[in-house]
């Protein structure tokens, strides 16, 4: 697989972030843009989530996720990551 044009994302999410449907909604904003990685709920309130994939789809996947009625991102944090050439899929972790 060329990775040439793709990127890798490490983000964190607080706000009205848990108990909203937020880890499907990125799951299905995965499966809409080929989007690849994984989100998961942390023990704080806060979600954790790696997307894997064009920026401009991984942007556009994060603006689905924004755009949901529930919730509400007071503040995100996002750092580059190295590319994952086995990544294959976006999962659900189990939470903490």
């Amino acid at each position: 697989m060329s990775t040439s044009g793709i990127a890798r994302k490490h983000f964190f999410f607080k706000g009205r972030v848990q108990g909203v449907g937020f880890r499907y909604r990125a799951h299905n904003a995965a499966s809409m843009y080929g989007v690849t990685g994984w989100v998961k709920n942390l023990y704080d309130g806060s979600v954790e989530m790696e997307a894997q994939g064009k920026e401009e789809d991984i942007d556009k996947m994060i603006q689905a996720i924004q755009n949901s009625r529930y919730i509400v991102i007071d503040e995100m944090y996002v750092a580059d990551r190295q590319i994952n050439e086995h990544d294959s899929s976006f999962i659900i972790k189990d939470e903490y």
